[in-house]
């Protein structure tokens, strides 16, 4: 695919357009930029750079959940048409952050946008914008994976409406309002998002930010995480050949090892095997806490991202915050810390769920 090629002249990332000191969106770098872990886990949005108006389906090996995509005329949503949403997501968990109210619709001015997320501010910065919200609205997604404890099987856009508020003489968009899919408010509502590294805007190629994406998801603090690259092929959904796939992984990889481009992780191609280790400085900033350090009589005890979503379908209508609250506290009245903590925790989650049902918090 056109939008997977390597090119071994460009430097790895791509320039940071905007200073720092430029950042005065709605505190949305306070809170970090932050994306839903259901479309992390599922390849919702196409790696292709040209129109993608092919129609795609994807089953859980067990069966019982599924996703399909369907593009419109224009084709589907793509890796960096997927800025809008996390933006989106981003400012809404900053005013839940500041104990405002929040709504489906937001409304916000294109260029801090545009600023949030590395692009440019020129003309072709609002015109790609504008594509991108046409994307966005125009792809359909059916589905029965649960987001936020609820379970939608209906047909929805990612986003369901967007309206240009107010456009300059010369067609740039200045203020924009876009209404979120119950799907995506319903990830927010229950928590069900993770916080991404601001340089995964500069991210050039649309795969090495998907790679990115399923190492938050499915690695977080873990010591490390092993993907084969048949399933990692089909967890990206990308469309190359199984021969493209592996030259292209591999070239990530090999630009990683040279410049250590890529956020938060290091990716090494072994035989056909992904591994993926998180690096010293993130683990630092996410689990500061050694393992059997005790706070207020509690051990601070990590839990991958992915133990945590797990939870919320053992424990479904439970605040899973709460929950692991009342593990670690149950936790720190033993002799010893459990050996691998996020078994046990979800072991608790079965029980607590066992014992008082439905009755969430």
């Amino acid at each position: 695919m056109v939008g997977e090629t390597t090119k071994s002249e460009r430097t790895p990332l791509l320039p940071l357009r905007h200073e720092q000191g430029d950042f005065f969106v709605c505190d949305i770098f306070d809170a970090a930029p932050k994306g839903d872990m259901a479309s992390m886990a599922h390849p919702i949005f196409t790696l292709s750079t040209k129109p993608d108006t092919k129609k795609r389906r994807y089953e859980a090996p067990d069966g019982e959940s599924y996703v399909e995509i369907r593009p419109n005329m224009i084709g589907l949503a793509t890796m960096h048409d997927r800025d809008v949403l996390i933006y989106c997501i981003s400012q809404v968990m900053a005013a839940l952050k500041d104990g405002k109210q929040v709504h489906r619709t937001l409304r916000f001015k294109a260029f801090d946008l545009l600023v949030a997320t590395n692009r440019p501010t020129a003309g072709t910065g609002y015109a790609g914008l504008k594509s991108a919200l046409e994307r966005l609205q125009g792809t359909q997604i059916e589905t029965n994976i649960t987001t936020g404890g609820v379970e939608q099987i209906d047909g929805f856009s990612l986003i369901d409406r967007y309206r240009i508020v107010r456009e300059t003489r010369d067609g740039r968009m200045l203020d924009l309002e876009v209404t979120l899919s119950d799907w995506t408010f319903n990830a927010i509502a229950g928590n069900d998002v993770l916080t991404l590294n601001r340089r995964y805007f500069q991210l050039r190629k649309p795969l090495e930010r998907r790679l990115y994406e399923l190492a938050r998801k499915h690695c977080g603090t873990q010591p490390e995480w092993k993907c084969g690259l048949e399933k990692l092929k089909a967890r990206t959904g990308s469309t190359s050949s199984e021969k493209e796939f592996r030259r292209l992984v591999r070239a990530i990889c090999k630009a990683d090892e040279e410049h250590d481009h890529m956020p938060d992780y290091t990716f090494r191609l072994l035989a056909d095997v992904l591994i993926v280790t998180p690096k010293q400085v993130f683990l630092d900033h996410y689990a500061p806490a050694p393992k059997q350090e005790r706070v207020s009589g509690a051990y601070i005890i990590p839990l991958s991202p992915e133990t945590l979503e797990r939870a919320r379908e053992v424990a479904p209508t439970w605040d899973v915050s709460v929950l692991a609250d009342e593990w670690r506290s149950y936790a720190a009245r033993q002799k010893e810390p459990p050996k691998n903590p996020d078994r046990a925790f979800l072991g608790f989650c079965r029980s607590w769920f066992a014992k008082r049902g439905r009755n969430g918090y």
